[in-house]
């Protein structure tokens, strides 16, 4: 069967069973019944049910629900209830932070959804665009975008940029001739694509697919189909966790039968195990991290970077390489006039004076051979065209009062073929041709000039002046039109003939400048230890110039085009890639290879893109970084990341947020373990000496919980320090318990034991095992309070200080108060299993609790110096 683009117009209007009335309403409703609306279906959705269950998926959640059971089992019901407590509460979390994120990426979706012109029964009417169906007939204008594929019936000049799916950045003629071969899509010239956007013209379509069917909803479904990958951080906890449980599990079988070895009733060598199961485990461990995390995301948020998974937020702190798109990005997505040749000099846009006839004549032609304007700030048309509007209105010459005052008589639309656009005018009451376009042609066209002395000969010397100009012009970056006019007689009708002789007037050159914030964000990426590179569609001298003004490229850098890229093996491509800073005119496929590439070096790769076509490289990347503002509904779905800016500068600040995170977590975890680590040791020890339980398994979890949450939260709450973007990425092989952090874990946690258990002797000296025990729970408490300090930054508190984060103060305030609450209220005295303590025994908890945080202090303090 012959494909859409290769039908003619009435094979078409037959196959879709319509003519060019469009559907009737109820053919339309049939149609929308048996197709659905137009719109792309995401991946599966996971319900709540779903992901509160996927939380328990944990070894240390299991091990957890072994200790209730055997809690149970043993009579103690209240450590029973508090550990049962403690998993449901974490599941309900993990659960509601997972909600939240997809909440917030639903509610960016539906910022917009866009409307469509269609002809049904021969009337004109307005439809959202979910409802466009199969054979309904679209009517596009310049502005509109595209909602669904279709096959042009009539084209009145019509240009679309088809960046989205192609990747091709410059606007494409579109007309209704037949094509009569294959063709690859970027050349199927008679058909308009979903996601697409009218630049220029008009036209009416015929819509073939929708929804799903479309060009866009294929690749929608390879997204929904490929699987994510784990970031380091959840390999580094999955890795830790599965180390720590094997740990866990092989000490409290070694305690167990130490316990019966000792002739210990099962059941009470069962609590011992049960309690050093406890100790051990960081029960608010994964509380932490998502509180964290959840934290992040909102800094983030205000930012301008909304994180779909809050996972992605530490990986953020592992990127080494940034892949990023030109326009919008790095560039302010506006074309703007930056300088103007006229009467043989280079001047700007604010020295062309409209009381000079020949300035004026230049402003006339670059506003009246112009189908663009700007309407409430927002430039409709060609971004060439409306620069050149700009440009008129911020010298003092509105577009809409010169359109008004001279309204055009004929005109001969711009084609890719003749690369020139014509219009003719009454000037002062003479016909007159003005006419604008590329400037070799044009000065093939032109054997006159204008200058402050009037009209001459165009000479050898003129063209060979202008030549040099335009390159000078190009060789920046800048794109150049030139223009001129010329005097019609008095009936003469337009045609392509009439474009020739013409008087030159001069060249003006735009660029899509730099965000002004860019060149700053890539000296930061690379003081950082990243790589920036730029990727785009547009040509190598203009995206190298950019690249240039940004600091991307310096010298001794390469750029390369996609077909060059495809020439190369891989070789050649391992080889050269580090030195590669910009790739133009590249394709869907070169971006993947890039990303591949660098992946292959052992890099974390972040991808920016906005369009369709940049979809996979968003999924393959590490971090995929999508376009809040100009990416498409695909783009989005598969990124990690939604700039709401579309700012370069953001994933920067992004970037930062994402190692100070990481960095915050591992300080959490350190924290936390170092004082398990004290737990274990206290209870390895009592076991090895043969002496009773010091705490029981209810205390451990009021030390894990309530305690130690409150300090591990303040620590996820640390604020940056300024040295953060001087240090390299972090490797994202390296796993969290690497030996230097796991020494500085069995110092603390050592120290931490010592000052316990020299508190348990006093208690067993001083009054038996309850208060030995209460003794060796209240020193372990205030002891792990008082080193929620150490572990706030690898710097002493002295160069910290404790204005930077008042959250720590809080935390401590809390627990202190909670802990002297257990010791001195009755009810809860009863609850925590805690005997009565005189002055004289607190005041020693006190000291031989803060006895390990000036020792870590100390040491701190000697390694700073």
């Amino acid at each position: 069967m012959k494909m859409w683009y290769q039908q003619s117009e009435e094979e078409v209007l037959q196959s879709l069973h319509v003519t060019k009335d469009g559907h009737t309403s109820e053919s339309a409703a049939e149609m929308l019944g048996s197709k659905g609306p137009n719109i792309l279906e995401g991946g599966k959705k996971k319900s709540t049910l779903e992901i509160f269950l996927s939380q328990f998926a944990d070894l240390l959640v299991i091990i957890l629900i072994i200790a209730a059971i055997v809690s149970m089992m043993t009579g103690n019901s209240e450590s029973t209830i508090v550990i049962v407590a403690v998993i449901i509460l974490n599941a309900i979390l993990g659960t509601v932070q997972h909600k939240k994120a997809e909440k917030s990426l639903d509610s960016l979706k539906s910022l917009s959804s866009p409307t469509a012109k269609v002809i049904r029964e021969g009337q004109k009417v307005e439809i959202d665009s979910k409802d466009v169906v199969p054979g309904d007939i679209l009517v596009l204008e310049a502005g509109d975008l595209v909602v669904a594929d279709g096959r042009v019936l009539n084209s009145y000049s019509l240009q679309v940029n088809e960046s989205s799916l192609t990747g091709e950045s410059t606007s494409v003629d579109k007309s209704e001739s037949v094509i009569q071969n294959e063709v690859p899509l970027a050349d199927r010239t008679n058909m308009v694509y979903s996601s697409s956007l009218v630049t220029y013209g008009r036209a009416v379509v015929v819509v073939t697919a929708t929804g799903m069917d479309t060009e866009i909803g294929k690749i929608a479904s390879l997204m929904n189909a490929t699987k994510e990958k784990k970031t380091p951080l959840q390999v580094s906890l999955d890795q830790f966790s599965s180390k720590l449980a094997v740990v866990i599990m092989i000490i409290c079988a070694i305690v167990f039968a130490l316990s019966i070895y000792r002739k210990m009733p099962i059941l009470d060598s069962l609590m011992f195990a049960v309690a050093l199961a406890v100790a051990a485990i960081p029960e608010a461990l994964s509380s932490i991290v998502t509180i964290v995390q959840a934290m992040g995301t909102q800094k983030m948020a205000k930012e301008h970077a909304i994180i779909k998974e809050l996972k992605a937020v530490e990986s953020l702190g592992c990127v080494s390489v940034i892949c990023s798109d030109k326009t919008g990005t790095l560039t302010q997505n506006k074309m703007t006039v930056q300088e103007v040749y006229i009467d043989q000099n280079v001047i700007t846009p604010d020295k062309i004076d409209i009381k000079n006839q020949l300035h004026r004549y230049l402003l006339y032609d670059a506003i009246l051979t112009n189908d663009s304007t700007i309407v409430d700030g927002k430039g409709i048309g060609d971004p060439t065209e409306y620069a050149l509007v700009e440009m008129a209105r911020n010298i003092g010459l509105p577009d809409e009062v010169i359109r008004e005052m001279m309204p055009r008589l004929e005109e001969i639309p711009f084609d890719s073929d003749r690369k020139l656009m014509t219009t003719k005018y009454n000037l002062h009451g003479v016909p007159t041709l003005l006419t604008k376009g590329a400037v070799d042609v044009l000065l093939d066209r032109t054997t006159r000039i204008r200058t402050s002395e009037g009209i001459r000969k165009l000479t050898e010397e003129d063209k060979t002046k202008i030549l040099d100009q335009n390159f000078k012009f190009s060789e920046n970056g800048l794109r150049v039109l030139a223009f001129a006019y010329r005097e019609a007689e008095e009936k003469e009708a337009l045609s392509l003939e009439s474009e020739d002789n013409y008087i030159f007037l001069g060249l003006i050159s735009m660029i899509d400048p730099p965000r002004t914030e860019s060149k700053e964000a890539v000296s930061d990426a690379k003081r950082a230890g990243i790589k920036p590179i730029m990727i785009t569609g547009d040509h190598k001298i203009t995206a190298t110039a950019i690249a240039k003004q940004i600091g991307i490229y310096v010298d001794g850098d390469y750029a390369v085009t996609g077909s060059e890229l495809d020439a190369m093996s891989d070789e050649e491509l391992d080889e050269k890639i580090s030195k590669i800073s910009v790739y133009a005119r590249v394709s869907p496929e070169n971006k993947i290879r890039i990303v591949d590439a660098w992946q292959r070096k052992g890099n974390v790769v972040s991808m920016t893109g906005d369009g369709v076509n940049d979809a996979p490289a968003l999924k393959k990347a590490d971090i995929g970084v999508a376009m809040g503002i100009t990416g498409t509904e695909v783009s989005k779905d598969a990124a990690s990341m939604i700039l709401t800016d579309d700012n370069f500068a953001t994933i920067i600040k992004a970037v930062a947020n994402g190692r100070n995170v990481y960095r915050n977590i591992k300080n959490a975890i350190q924290f936390l373990l170092s004082g398990n680590m004290a737990g274990i040791l206290s209870v390895l020890y009592t076991s090895l000496m043969a002496l009773p339980v010091p705490f029981q398994p209810v205390h451990l979890l009021f030390i894990n919980l309530l305690t130690d949450s409150l300090p591990a939260i303040a620590i996820g709450m640390e604020p940056a320090e300024k040295d953060l973007l001087a240090e390299k990425p972090r490797d994202p092989k390296e796993g969290i318990l690497t030996k230097k952090f796991m020494s500085d874990i069995l110092l603390q946690g050592g120290l931490i034991a010592v000052v316990t258990m020299i508190a348990f002797h006093m208690g067993l000296s001083q009054g038996g095992s309850a208060l030995a025990s209460t003794m060796a729970f209240a020193t372990l408490t205030a002891a792990r309070l008082f080193h929620g300090f150490n572990c706030r930054s690898k710097h002493s508190i002295i160069r910290l200080g404790f204005s930077g984060n008042w959250y720590s103060l809080g935390a401590f305030a809390a627990g202190m108060l909670m802990l002297n609450l257990v010791l001195s209220v009755t009810v809860l005295k009863r609850l925590f299993l805690v005997a009565p303590l005189t002055a004289a025994q607190l005041g020693m908890i006190y000291l031989l609790a803060f006895i390990p945080t000036v020792i870590i202090q100390i040491i701190k303090i000697i390694r700073e110096h």
